[in-house]
């Protein structure tokens, strides 16, 4: 991917972050994410790409804005696919908590999965692991598999699973295979890239949250090496249909490669809050400061950017 765009981008997830970090903690989560959701559109529709959202805020009929299926950029220059999350953890911002995210992936076209709104069973490793994890394989088989590969014990491994009480059985086998439980509130496509990043601690993701991410993560776990595997999990019948609609089954395995194609990838981040991957916004009196992460494929570049904005660039 240009450089050039890849940097635009980074001002797109930017926008979006400083956007929503003014609604952290005020008790709505629709403002803060319809305020990343215009921020995000806006600067958008200010690049000379042609832009087609793969995975984003929903059906047309659900958003009116970043929907799957909506045309972004100035409609000239290099055709890219896009799934979008402009901001991940809306709860975490309306609420105060740790870690929220404003995140896009892009790709040549075709080359990121194209996917209802709805659940996938996932686990994640980095790249230490990756080739030794298997999705049917029982809890205790995995973490033993991985500790060997990653050359610890059993009782060192870290899994990061999402605080819900679909996942009790889940937390309770980790436990009793001997190993250590993250619990996070929201957000596991930081979850699921922290075990690419061995300064983080986690070695695992493991359990059930949304297809979007899947692809999010996907992108920036393929590129440093790691490894994601996912299926969909539909919760409802609805759900079910849904993904029968977009011509996919609950039974298929699919891999980083079936998720993120090719090497004409990158993943954008800019932190709102506070998390594993990044810091969040800050804002001062004069400057609001951001922390960005971009990953490129091509070059497998991984690069973290602290920017000072003027905020009357942002009024």
């Amino acid at each position: 991917m240009n450089r050039n765009l890849a940097l635009e981008f980074v001002r797109v997830t930017e926008a979006a972050a400083y956007a929503a970090a003014k609604w952290v903690g005020k008790g709505d989560k629709i403002a803060a994410d319809g305020a990343a959701v215009d921020a995000m559109r806006e600067r958008f529709n200010e690049i000379e790409f042609s832009g087609t959202i793969v995975i984003g805020e929903g059906s047309k009929d659900e958003a009116p804005e970043l929907y799957t299926g909506e045309k972004v950029g100035k409609g000239k220059g290099p055709v890219m696919d896009l799934a979008v999350d402009p901001l991940e953890c809306t709860d975490s911002v309306a609420f105060g908590r740790f870690n929220a995210l404003s995140v896009i992936s892009a790709g040549a076209k075709g080359s990121l999965l194209s996917a209802p709104d709805t659940y996938m069973e996932k686990i994640a490793a980095g790249p230490g692991a990756g080739k030794v994890i298997d999705i049917d394989a029982p809890v205790a088989t995995n973490i033993k598999k991985v500790a060997k590969a990653l050359g610890k014990d059993v009782g060192e491994i870290t899994v990061v699973i999402l605080d819900r009480d679909r996942h009790i059985e889940l937390i309770n086998d980790v436990r009793k295979a001997g190993a250590r439980v993250r619990l996070i509130t929201d957000g596991d496509v930081a979850g699921g890239i922290a075990p690419c990043m061995p300064e983080s601690g986690i070695d695992l993701l493991m359990g059930i949250g949304a297809s979007a991410e899947a692809v999010l993560a996907a992108t920036a776990i393929k590129i440093m090496g790691g490894e994601l595997l996912c299926r969909f999990k539909p919760k409802d019948e609805k759900h079910a249909k849904l993904v029968s609609d977009h011509g996919h089954t609950t039974k298929r395995i699919f891999k980083t490669s079936d998720l993120a194609k090719g090497n004409e990838l990158t993943f954008t981040a800019t932190g709102v809050i506070d998390g594993p991957l990044l810091q969040g916004v800050r804002i001062l009196r004069d400057i609001a400061i951001t922390h960005s992460l971009v990953i490129q494929g091509v070059s497998g570049t991984l690069r973290y950017i602290t920017t000072h904005h003027k905020l009357p660039a942002y009024k």
